[in-house]
């Protein structure tokens, strides 16, 4: 059985304030909360692998705790700069760092191999980002504007309509892009 790969980051659950700061759609604290996490579990089956960059949550340790046990999924978190309270919890998640270099199997990839750079923040170069490394970030809120010509992309839930965005659905986006091995051959 394949299990499917997520990537997202930036729920902010419990924080009353993103909802005027990013101009998100909800009339009420409660209301966003129930929405991510019904987004969340629409998406991602009990047993599909996701990797949440970062800021879960700003509620205190318990309220987080119980929205972290509502949310399905294997998680692995790349800690952001508000995950005090989620970490709080460290079983609920299969790993925690800082940053993490992923390898997928991609059989259309010369190596067979897709390798992914996650981390919180925004990076304007990273390892193997001359070769096709894909970076994935959280952090901006979508503030950033997308770079078409780098293969990185912000994974938050303000940019994917408060859903977490499958492999496939990043894969498709980085093909659209305009990036260019800077040393391949030149016509």
């Amino acid at each position: 059985m394949k299990t499917n790969i997520f990537f997202t980051a930036d729920h902010h659950f419990g924080h009353a304030n993103i909802i005027k700061f990013s101009e998100r759609p909800f009339e009420s604290l409660e209301q966003m909360n129930e929405e991510l996490i019904k987004r969340w579990n629409e998406k991602i089956g009990k047993d599909d692998t996701v990797y949440h960059l970062g800021d879960v949550s700003l509620g205190k340790p318990d309220f987080t705790k119980e929205i972290l046990d509502r949310l399905n999924g294997k998680i692995h978190l790349i800690k952001g700069n508000h995950d005090g309270a989620t970490l709080t919890y460290p079983k609920r998640f299969e790993s925690i760092k800082d940053y993490h270099e992923l390898r997928i199997d991609e059989p259309g990839n010369s190596n067979g191999k897709q390798k992914i750079i996650l981390l919180h923040y925004a990076m304007r170069t990273w390892n193997g980002s001359h070769r096709g490394t894909w970076q994935l970030y959280g952090h901006s809120h979508g503030t950033l504007p997308d770079d078409e010509m780098s293969l990185s992309l912000d994974v938050g839930v303000d940019c994917h309509n408060f859903y977490p965005v499958s492999y496939e659905e990043v894969k498709s986006l980085m093909q659209k892009k305009k990036w260019t091995p800077p040393f391949a051959p030149r016509n």
